[in-house]
This record gives C-alpha cells, structure tokens and sequence, in this order.
C-alpha cells in the first residue's frame, strides 16, 4: 500500500533593514562571505541566545547587541555541509534577523509544495502523524457500525495538500464490501479556493481505485462559517486537527477553535502536532525550546538524505526554515490544558495504532525492532496513561498523536 501512497504525493525578503541591521544571511545571501573557522556547538548556542535575548519583541527596535551577534552568527554557519547544527543555527539566525526587520523569507506556493512532498517521502515524520491519526478514525468509526449505516463524515481543519487521506480511502476500502460499502465525506479547509480544487482533484482520482467506497470532497476556504457545513445526519463524526492548533495566532483563536469543535459533537476529535513544551521564560524560554526541537529534526532528517542532497536543501529551507521563522514570530500555544478547559479530555488509543507505527518505521528502514526507544534514532514511545503516541529521534519526541472525547457538560471545567 505504501507504493501506492507514494504514488499519490507525487536573502532576507526585500523589505530594507534599519540602520546598522545588515547582514548576510546564509539562505539568502546579500553579500558574498567565506566562513570563518568553525567554533563549537556550545559557542553557536551561546551566540543564539544572545541573539534571542537582544531580540525579544518587548525591545522597541533591534538593539546594537542583537546587531553584533547575528553578525557573528553570520560568519561561523551556513545552511550547506555535514553539520547539522550548523544548519539550523544558519536558519534560526535568518528567523531572528527576519523578525527584527519584520521581513518574511521568501517561498513560493510551488517551493513549499515541493519541500512538503520531498519531506514525506524522506522521513516518517508525516506519515507517522497521518497513519496513526487514521487508524484512531477507522475505530471510531467500527465502533459505531451498527448505527452509522457505513458512513463516515471527517472534518480537516486544515487539509493542506490532503496527503493524509488516501490511506484512509485505502483501509475504508479495504474493510468495504459489495454488500457493505462504505461512504466517507470529507471537508477540508484550505488556504484558496485554488489550492482546495487540486486537492479535491487529487483526492478524487486516488479514491477511484477503491472499490466499494463512496467519497466525496467538500473544500472550504478559511474563515467559512460553522452554517457552511454540512453535516451527514446519522454518520459518525470526526474532527481532525493535524498540525493546526499550534498554528493559531493567539490564545484567543485557540479557545474560538476548540469551542467551535466541541459546538459540532464529533465521536472523536484527532490531535496531531509537534512536541515542543511552553516553558516558563517568556521569547528566550521558548526559543531554547524551539532551538532543541529543530536541532533534533534536523539530525534526524541528516540521518534520511544526504547532506548535500537539493531535497535536504529545498525541506529544510521551504519547510522547516519557514517554521522556525514562525516559531520565532510568534503562536505556537499551549493546547492540552485549553483542550482540557473546552471540555475535552484525552481517550486511551489503541494496541494496533502503536503497532502501526512501529510497522510504518520498519516499512521505511528506520528501524529494525521499535519494541522500545533507544538512543539510536527513531522510536515509538506511548505515553504512560496511553492516551498519546509520539514519533522521537534519539529521546526527544517530535511529534505526537492523540484522541480526545467530550465530556458531559456538567463535568466540563
């Protein structure tokens, strides 16, 4: 099946800098410049907070110091070469620089494209989060056959490029017969009307290779309204928020998300995203945070492609690089306690979806036993209450899977 899922996905920005901001910037030069001799990790990390002290968004404009160590910064790494710390250090320089001069970097709907497939083809670090995400919304939806009539309604809050729906379409397929076919409807909400089209187009054409299984798409561009959906009466409802809550631009949005959910009643509600904490610390905190989450994501994609693969280059500049800009600039909320607070509480997922996960690592060569986390490179780790799944490269978990259920209204916090 994987063969056919495979098949499927087939400078600084213009805005001038102030006074004395003017710098080069590894993944866009604006001057030529060779590198200096290489310092260690623990002087890069030094240089970083620095940066990130100097830079804090309660100063009113970039300070001399924040200035002087990008500049440093600059002249000791590069987005190219055999270090991946290097690397990452070059992008979050680029990320500071560009909040300081409030500049996004530049990427284009086609190089963000590329880079997102690129990057779930290389590492298991989207299928994981896809793969089990599903196999938490084919047993909702088994739970409830004897009422549902077959039918299964998904709600995406963002379906992207819908990467993540075609080994649904598979295992719906797989489980349908002549006698019980199955329906899924999926909504998803995107970015354009353009960018939903091709994704509906795509979702269409792999689903017509599922025998037995009724699926339509519908598309809704962002800020649709809840009286824009449309519900299939009697079909198990879910919800799917893959990536997107940490997304929302203040705490304010989040909780506006999580009430718009629960005012659906979904059977099941769908959680997967990135693991990194909220410490206390305020833009430093979470910046070492950040800093420690994209150093290991950058080692272990190091461990998937060469170092100096284009593939390496395009998803570590057009996808990571662009979300270490907007770790930087701001979101990136806490979601588990306001998940709590919405009236959510986590449900325990099952043996096979562990089982799945530690399949799909030996299916892409990740791994040769995940019976357990080891220090070597990518494992599955369950949470002690169960109730979550996570992806982690060397310990550190990268991103997680989990479902969560309504709880009755007089018991909602």
């Amino acid at each position: 099946m994987e063969g056919k899922l495979l098949s499927f996905s087939m400078s600084l920005a213009e805005t001038p800098p102030p006074a004395g901001l003017i710098l080069r910037s590894p993944s866009y030069p604006l001057a030529a410049a060779p590198l200096e001799a290489p310092i260690t990790h623990d002087q890069l990390t030094s240089l970083l907070l620095a940066a990130a002290a100097a830079s804090d968004p309660d100063n009113p404009a970039p300070s001399s110091d924040a200035v002087d160590a990008l500049a440093q910064l600059y002249r000791h790494v590069s987005p190219r070469g055999d270090d991946p710390f290097r690397r990452v250090a070059a992008y979050f320089a680029d990320a500071l620089a560009a909040a300081m001069t409030s500049a996004c970097l530049p990427c284009s709907p086609e190089q963000e494209f590329a880079a997102f497939t690129q990057f779930y083809r290389a590492s298991p670090f989207f299928q994981f989060g896809h793969f089990t995400a599903n196999q938490t919304i084919v047993e909702a939806f088994e739970a409830e056959e004897s009422r549902n009539g077959g039918k299964l309604h998904v709600i995406d809050f963002d379906v992207s490029y819908g990467f993540q729906w075609p080994s649904l379409l598979q295992s719906l397929s797989d489980k349908a017969t002549p006698d019980s076919p199955v329906s899924l409807h999926l909504t998803g909400f995107g970015r354009t009307a353009a960018e939903l089209e091709e994704t509906r187009l795509r979702l269409v054409s792999f689903a017509h290779g599922c025998p037995n299984l009724a699926f339509a798409f519908t598309g809704l561009v962002r800020g649709s309204t809840a009286s824009d959906l449309m519900i299939d009466d009697g079909a198990t409802l879910v919800v799917n928020l893959a990536f997107y809550l940490r997304t929302r631009q203040s705490p304010a949005e989040l909780r506006a998300t999580l009430a718009a959910v629960r005012a659906l009643s979904p059977s099941v509600t769908v959680v997967v995203d990135r693991e990194t904490g909220r410490p206390a610390g305020g833009f430093v905190g979470r910046f070492v945070e950040n800093l420690s989450y994209f150093a290991a994501m950058f080692e272990s994609l190091h461990d998937c492609l060469p170092a100096e693969s284009a593939e390496r280059v395009s998803i570590e500049r057009d996808q990571l690089g662009k979300e270490m800009q907007r770790a930087v600039q701001g979101g990136d909320w806490e979601w588990r306690g306001k998940m709590a607070s919405a009236g959510f509480e986590e449900t325990e997922l099952s043996s096979r979806s562990v089982s799945q996960a530690r399949l799909l690592l030996k299916m892409k060569g990740h791994a040769s036993s995940m019976e357990h986390v080891g220090n070597g490179g990518f494992g599955i780790e369950e949470s002690r209450d169960g109730n979550s799944i996570a992806l982690c490269w060397r310990r550190r978990r990268l991103v997680s899977v989990s479902a969560w259920r309504l709880r009755p209204r007089a018991a909602a916090r």
